[in-house]
This record gives C-alpha cells, structure tokens and sequence, in this order.
C-alpha cells in the first residue's frame, strides 16, 4: 500500500494515546494551506478521517463507532477535543444538515443544503450561516460576523435566491470540488493525490479561511455524495 504520509505511523501512536497538543481552529494567513485528507479511520471498529499537515503532523480526527449515532459526525483536533459536529437535519423533504461548535445541540454555525437545481449541474452544495438554508426549523443564531471563518451572507442567483456563505461545485466522486464564499473567492479546493486512489486527496485551503471549516465541508459533501451515506442515513 502506498504510504500516505511518512508521519502517519507517528500520528496513529498520538491518537491512540491522546497525546497530541491541542489544536483548535486555525486560519490561514499569507498562504495556502494544503491537508492530506484520508478518508480513514486510526481505530479499529471505526469509519471516518485522518488528515495530516504538510509537515505529517495530524491535525484532525473523525472517528465514526459503526454502532454509534447515526447522522452525526464529530470533526476532533489531534488530542480528540471536539471542533464541529455536522449532524443532519431530521424531518426534512431534502438533504439538510447543520454544523455545530464543538459538541452543542442548538444554534447551528451553519446549515448546507444538497443542490436540487437541475439547470446548474456544477452546484453541489449551499452553506449558510446558521439555521438559514433550507427553511429549516434551526434554533438560535449564527455566529457572530466578525469571526473570518463565518462570513456575511449574500443573496445569489445560483441558489435560488437564498442567502449563502459558501457554494461548493465540481464532483466529489472525482475529488474535484472548489469552495466560493459569498463574494465567489475561492476559499477551498479538494484536490486528487497522484497514485493513492479515492481515498486520499488534498484539501487546499486559502489564506483567511478557517481550516476546521474547510474540513467540515469535505464532511458535508462526504454524507451526501460518498460512501459514508450508507451508514449515516
């Protein structure tokens, strides 16, 4: 099998015994930040995603128990803390699904909707702040305004005109998908790895751009167009 990162052996002994440092989120100033994203589990018994700095240093955890909650997916720094949990929204007549810091149950940082326009092939998804997409039945608020990583809402044509954060077109099942914030910067981009497979892929992330969020957005696309539907329904 080819190696997927020369510190991966060295990050697996960290999550196992909780010992990374803790890392919160983390934006991206001056420079790209590329993530080596393996769509795999340091667990055994577990689904979910390993990724990696450019250093080999881990970064992120999704430990996903098969017998555990389904319809919820918890993105965890290296020492296992809690970031966002991406929980889909129940008794929806689409695929609707919320973002939440940390472990929390009410007023979502963001809701994301599965594109339903048949005119605009690219699209694969709508985020918005907080319980916005949708018409959602979401408590609360959003964050607030002035945090980067959750930027001002604005009215698109390409949503139908609902307010969005980020629109996110390409293919996930070719591991091409680029993110645009609400002005069409490119905030984010997965990218294929030469000669790993599907498996694993970069995750390019922009200056400015909260890197847990980034990640949080391979989660969404993963429930609706991955594998991983098949245990999250």
């Amino acid at each position: 099998m080819t190696k997927v990162h020369p510190n991966a052996a060295a990050a697996a002994a960290a999550a196992a015994q909780a010992a990374a440092p803790a890392r919160g989120f983390s934006l991206s100033y001056g420079k790209e930040e590329v993530l080596t994203v393996w769509k795999k589990s340091l667990l055994l018994n577990c689904n979910g995603f390993t990724v990696f700095d450019c250093k080999g240093n881990l970064v992120f955890r999704v430990d996903n128990y098969l017998a555990g909650n389904k319809g919820e997916v918890v993105l965890m720094d290296a020492a296992g803390k809690p970031l966002l949990t991406v929980r889909r929204k129940r008794l929806s007549l689409s695929d609707n699904w919320q973002v939440f810091d940390g472990e929390a149950a009410a007023n979502p940082r963001f809701t994301a909707r599965k594109n339903a326009n048949l005119l605009n092939n690219k699209g694969l998804a709508q985020v918005s702040n907080g319980a916005a997409a949708g018409g959602g039945s979401g408590s609360g608020s959003s964050s607030p305004s002035s945090a980067p990583s959750s930027p001002s809402s604005s009215w698109s044509p390409r949503s139908g005109g609902r307010n969005v954060a980020y629109e996110i077109e390409g293919s996930y099942a070719q591991r091409r998908c680029t993110v645009y914030d609400a002005t069409r910067r490119v905030v984010a981009e997965i990218r294929q790895k030469e000669a790993v497979g599907s498996d694993v892929f970069r995750l390019v992330v922009q200056p400015g751009m909260d890197t847990a969020v980034a990640m949080a957005l391979v989660i969404l696309l993963d429930q609706m167009f991955g594998s991983s539907r098949r245990f999250s329904s």
